[in-house]
């Protein structure tokens, strides 16, 4: 079954490289942040007719750890501009392509990349509390088999140690791997408003929505039409809303140790007021 998948997505990669200059380029991204509902929020954008997600999987990946494949190999994920104009033409406005790849948001050269080879696009970042943002990713990290201290405590411990030199060396070597920058960055990830700020004169603060992931799961037509209204795109009706690749967190973190972890946070956490226009949810 897995040797017959493979077969399938290296013969529709190859179909697509080859038809790629036929093919759109995404409008938007949804960027990040790791663990903070952008599979959900992409899957809800996938039921809208005009937003058209990539043809083989969720996140393509290109501007992180793809960017040596080239634009022609980002460009055959997507669809068929011819496509898209039948689609346009039906509903009365432009079709949109988009992905999601949250290790965008956090690695250094992702923004830069983006604002080169989509002039114009627009970013989606949704944001949640930093601290269960944390302990959400060990989970998720062990789970997948990418971490093997089981102990959460620990891991913050060696989370320095893990990212000693790491944004020099991807500086330094463009298409260099890191696999703790990837996949235990549980502090370093959570603190948005650095990740923004880098962002920010590569993109500009217009073309940069950000979300609180918490107000997306309790009012979830509200940041919808935000979203729509960021994208310019027509309302055609709300789809279904679930929550996907949730993972319960595995306990509550110790008293103290959360304590110590909103106060590393606060400082970040009171620089995303302007981007979300008051205080983030988990500070109140």
């Amino acid at each position: 079954m897995k040797t017959m998948k493979r077969s399938v997505l290296s013969l529709s990669l190859a179909t697509g490289r080859f038809t790629s200059g036929a093919r759109l380029l995404p409008s938007f991204l949804i960027t990040g942040a790791q663990r903070c509902g952008t599979t959900s929020l992409y899957r809800a954008l996938a039921q809208h007719p005009l937003l058209l997600k990539p043809v083989l999987r969720k996140g393509v990946h290109y501007f992180d750890v793809g960017y040596g494949q080239g634009l022609n190999w980002y460009q055959s994920h997507f669809p068929l501009r011819m496509s898209a104009a039948l689609l346009g033409h039906r509903y009365g406005s432009r079709a949109h392509a988009y992905e999601s790849s949250p290790y965008y948001l956090f690695h250094p050269l992702a923004g830069a990349r983006i604002a080169a080879d989509l002039p114009g696009v627009k970013l989606i970042v949704l944001v949640r509390d930093p601290v269960e943002r944390a302990c959400s990713a060990h989970a998720h990290e062990l789970a997948r088999g990418f971490e093997t201290e089981s102990h959460f405590e620990r891991a913050l411990e060696l989370e320095p140690e893990r990212l000693e030199g790491a944004d020099d060396l991807l500086r330094e070597s463009p298409h260099a791997l890191h696999h703790s920058h990837r996949h235990h960055a549980y502090l370093a990830r959570g603190r948005y408003a650095d990740q923004l700020d880098r962002l920010e004169p590569l993109i500009g603060h217009q073309r940069i929505l950000v979300l609180d992931s918490h107000r997306f799961f309790t009012d979830p037509e509200a940041t919808y039409d935000r979203v729509l209204e960021f994208l310019r795109v027509p309302h055609v009706g709300y789809p279904a809303f679930e929550r996907h690749n949730g993972r319960p967190l595995p306990r509550r973190v110790p008293k103290e140790l959360a304590r110590s972890l909103r106060e590393h946070f606060e400082p970040y956490d009171a620089r995303l007021t302007r981007w979300l226009g008051g205080e983030p949810s988990w500070r109140r």
